[in-house]
């Protein structure tokens, strides 16, 4: 790319409304070419598809690994970083720790088909849609104790789990040197490690809801593919400790959440969708700026699985980038404006209840959005990320980019490899000669990168903060 040729085609979108350009041809191939040039610098910012199939695969390689430790707790990694969506540091980590020995099921599960030695919850759903109470139907062997404790009579005979209680006897708290734990955000206990990892560890039960999960794949659909379909449903369900905000008994409320399925259906996106989802989800964070939730990533994840599912994926290409980044726009404001947003999988629930949005931020952010999609493709230049790449001069961005990529795949790799070496004490290898090589070739590629920066005018002496810089 020419520098300034991106900048040339903005400017030449700048004083023509979004809406209006789409009636004129010329205006229209406009946006197709800087479509195609964002596309372009996303991907070089580390968004393509080559290094997103290649975090999904790490994450659940390094998933495997930790796994094969424990037998009573298993660890999923979820969000983002299941989706291959950002860098090492870009995001939180979110970790799905799983307590086995327990199951959650339907009512009408035949129970004889579970092992005896594991205890079994039944769902009742008369609560808030995709939410449920647990009743104890059988103890199991493993967590017995420390499940005991979370139990309450509700008075009519039921045992029933609390959520609250869970939570209290499970959540982590211990202290290490490393670690600084943060305010519990619903069931989520967050922690920080050295720094700069930071990680959403949500404690779950596994659930058997096959009829949830079936009436999601009935749905008529342009997408995913039936046999996608059916790997979903083949991956269950979860609860997590956390019932409906509104409600008088959410202590004691479980909330029905499906995030492997939801992980692999994001896996399924082509590279366009998954770029207008990072797209959409950097706006949210850099323009509109939730301050307590109030709209999440989550709801950004929702728009665009309603967007894949119910249009071709044939309409999804590098030159309709900002038609679809305008249409999920277009949602969102609605969304905000209606305060209804409905669970992909679950459609029932409403992932706008509850968000204790103000009227005046209400307001405020309906007239940002409105002004983003009269924008047009200017809209990307209020984010400081993409306004820095389009600006840069494509030489030293390319550069930077596979140094970048580069060291990313290091990091991974000396992670994973340093969780296959640890020992049963759970201490790891420090003599394991892989992990030397990889260390040595990350070093090298932060002095390049310090050399170029003093080049360039920029004094840089410490390779920690270089390396970390560069995986965010």
């Amino acid at each position: 790319m020419a520098e300034g040729g991106i900048q040339s085609a903005m400017s030449q979108t700048e004083t023509v409304p979004g809406q209006r350009s789409l009636h004129s041809r010329h205006s229209q191939n406009h946006v197709e070419r800087v479509s195609f040039e964002i596309c372009t610098i996303m991907t070089r910012l580390g968004y393509s598809e080559e290094i997103r199939r290649w975090r999904v695969e790490k994450y659940k390689e390094q998933d495997r690994l930790v796994n094969a430790r424990f037998s009573d707790k298993s660890f999923i990694t979820a969000g983002s970083k299941a989706e291959g969506l950002t860098c090492f540091f870009e995001s939180d980590m979110d970790i799905l720790y799983v307590m086995e020995g327990v199951l959650c099921v339907e009512a009408g599960f035949n129970l004889h088909t579970i092992p005896g030695d594991i205890g079994v919850f039944r769902m009742d759903t008369r609560v808030y849609p995709g939410h449920c109470r647990l009743l104890q139907e059988r103890r199991g062997h493993t967590h017995s104790n420390r499940i005991h404790n979370c139990l309450c009579d509700n008075g009519y005979g039921d045992i029933l789990l609390s959520s609250s209680l869970f939570l209290d006897e499970y959540s982590e708290s211990s202290a290490d040197s490393y670690k600084v734990f943060h305010e519990r955000e619903g069931p989520s206990t967050p922690w920080t490690a050295d720094g700069v990892l930071h990680v959403d560890r949500v404690l779950a039960l596994r659930c058997q809801c096959p009829s949830i999960l079936q009436r999601w794949a009935a749905r008529p659909r342009h997408w995913p593919s039936p046999d996608t379909v059916q790997k979903v449903v083949s991956f269950g369900a979860f609860v997590t400790p956390v019932g409906f905000k509104e409600s008088e008994t959410k202590h004691m409320e479980w909330r029905t959440c499906l995030n492997t399925g939801e992980s692999e259906l994001v896996n399924n996106l082509n590279g366009t969708q998954a770029q207008v989802y990072v797209m959409l989800k950097t706006i949210l964070k850099d323009v509109l700026r939730p301050c307590k939730k109030e709209v999440t990533s989550y709801v950004i994840k929702n728009i665009l699985l309603w967007q894949a599912e119910s249009n071709s994926q044939d309409e999804f290409d590098t030159r309709s980038f900002f038609h679809w980044l305008h249409a999920g726009l277009r949602e969102l404001k609605t969304a905000i404006a209606t305060q209804q947003l409905s669970y992909n999988m679950i459609p029932e629930r409403n992932l706008m209840a509850g968000s204790d949005l103000q009227d005046q931020q209400k307001s405020q952010w309906l007239t940002d959005i409105t002004n983003m999609m009269a924008e047009g493709p200017r809209v990307i230049l209020r984010l400081p990320k993409i306004r820095k790449a389009v600006v840069a001069s494509p030489e030293p961005m390319l550069w930077f980019s596979k140094k970048r990529m580069e060291l990313e795949m290091l990091f991974v790799e000396f992670w994973n490899r340093r969780t296959y070496s640890l020992s049963e004490d759970l201490v790891p290898d420090e003599y394991d000669d892989i992990q030397h090589e990889i260390s040595r070739r990350m070093r090298k590629l932060m002095v390049e990168v310090a050399q170029r920066m003093h080049v360039e005018g920029c004094a840089v002496y410490d390779l920690w903060a270089i390396q970390k810089r560069m995986l965010m």
